[in-house]
């Protein structure tokens, strides 16, 4: 049987990260990965999904803006041709650099299936047939895969976000049940590029996880493009007629009917296959992984980071934890610390958090203060035709510590870094007010919000 090193499950922005800081710190690395190098994130997720909210925003663009004295006559939109561009110059070239990098640092990468048959071997099932292979640390980089609502016929018109990204041709009609981060890209995304969107949300306003105004702002977009918005809605049934979907919603007779309906309810750990109980691997009723600062199971040579672990489910906090688990396998002190983990969603206006809400700020004692500067005061909002928006910044009233931000408009997802960092270093709104940001910038914002916190505002 082969003795490895530091062996690595999953390829997506945890595994493959783990595995090229564990290479730099000297450990012999290994990934076992059951389909594509770079995980969901950059194949069906976070990337492909990015690449088609830049057609959506090239198309329209294309379309022309006649206040600015910008007219087209005409405009021919192939779907096809952008999704080629997706998949061939975005998406596989990033996988070609992802295995690149791992190429590089001289990691392994074994293609196949792995369980575990104890708390030192793994079974690596191959078309070929199966082997096993003992280690001294494993890593669980397996990511998450979309929820599926049982009742839903089978159909190949009901999609999950994959599905949605890979379809061939551009919906007529599309009806997404579930507005948080990835229904709601997905949904803007689509309006347009032509499709008649209607989304489907079961609490009492879409983005739930954020913020009630942000919420307003968002929706106030998705108005505009012409979306059916329907909040508070449970879907019941879903019947398929002929090329039609006839979506029921709970409580409403009348069906929404739709050519191609995306589900996106939420996302589930992918620890099913992975044979964690032969391993004494604890698992939470969640389906989650329990693991403690150091990203260690409650078996000592096995770690667990991103999906499969309690937290958002963000790309780059599975990143994060990776770096910290390589470390600690490596020998070095380090512990993992969500002291501020920003998220984005990148709708038009784009929001983006970081650190904590007022009031979850007051709610863990500080003595919290929100301060809102809005972007329509910000010159560079004003010269890029824009206006909607603002940028919160929340702080401790004693010590001036800041303590967390939320911010929508152009670029919140660029912006917020300033403020992560500022948390991270222990800035206080002080120490922003007095930072020279450039002119004109939409970061210029975030100046003017420390200077209004601090009871001198310029420019409002």
């Amino acid at each position: 049987m082969k003795t490895l090193d530091t062996v690595i499950i999953g390829s997506g922005p945890g595994g493959y990260v783990a595995a090229i800081r564990a290479a730099q710190l000297g450990q012999k690395v290994t990934v076992i990965e059951k389909g594509d190098i770079g995980g969901t994130c950059l194949n069906v997720g976070c990337i492909p999904s990015k690449a088609l909210l830049h057609v959506a925003h090239e198309l329209k663009q294309a379309y022309g803006n006649k206040d600015l004295g910008i007219k087209t006559k005409e405009v021919e939109f192939d779907f096809a041709s952008a999704q080629k561009w997706k998949n061939n110059r975005v998406v596989k070239k990033l996988r070609l650099g992802v295995t690149g990098l791992l190429k590089k640092n001289g990691v392994e990468v074994i293609q196949a299936v792995a369980s575990f048959k104890n708390a030192s071997t793994l079974v690596l099932k191959t078309e070929s047939g199966s082997e096993e292979i003992s280690f001294k640390h494993c890593i669980i980089a397996t990511g998450s895969s979309p929820i599926v609502l049982p009742f839903l016929p089978k159909s190949n018109r009901i999609v999950d976000s994959t599905g949605l990204l890979n379809i061939e041709s551009l919906p007529k009609r599309l009806a997404i049940v579930g507005a948080g981060y990835i229904g709601s890209e997905l949904a803007q995304a689509f309006a347009m590029m032509g499709s008649q969107v209607t989304l489907i949300e079961g609490t009492d306003r879409i983005l739930p996880g954020f913020e009630a105004d942000i919420s307003a702002l968002v929706k106030k977009s998705f108005d505009a493009l012409g979306m059916k918005i329907l909040t508070s809605a449970k879907l019941s049934k879903v019947e398929e007629k002929g090329d039609e979907l006839h979506c029921f919603i709970e409580g409403q007779s009348e069906a929404c009917v739709v050519d191609t309906l995306m589900v996106s309810v939420g996302r589930k750990a992918n620890t099913q296959t992975l044979g964690l109980e032969q391993a004494g691997v604890k698992v939470a009723p969640s389906g989650l992984i329990e693991v403690n600062e150091l990203g260690q199971t409650s078996v000592k040579n096995i770690y667990a980071i991103g999906d499969v672990v309690a937290g958002l489910a963000l790309a780059h906090k599975a990143s994060y934890e990776a770096k910290i688990v390589a470390e600690v396998i490596s020998g070095h002190a380090s512990a993992i610390d969500y002291k501020a983990m920003p998220a984005v969603c990148y709708t038009t206006p784009e929001v983006a958090t970081t650190g904590l809400t007022l009031e979850e700020a007051k709610k863990a004692g500080f003595s919290a203060k929100a301060s809102t500067f809005p972007m329509v005061a910000n010159s560079r909002t004003t010269a890029n035709g824009g206006g909607e928006g603002f940028v919160r910044i929340v702080f401790d009233e004693k010590t001036q510590l800041v303590l967390g931000a939320q911010i929508v408009g152009e670029q919140a997802g660029e912006m917020i870094t300033v403020i992560t960092t500022a948390i991270e270093t222990s800035l206080t709104i002080e120490d922003i007010a007095l930072t020279i940001f450039p002119h004109p910038s939409l970061s210029e914002a975030i100046m003017d919000n420390a200077e209004l916190a601090m009871g001198y505002p310029i420019h409002l």
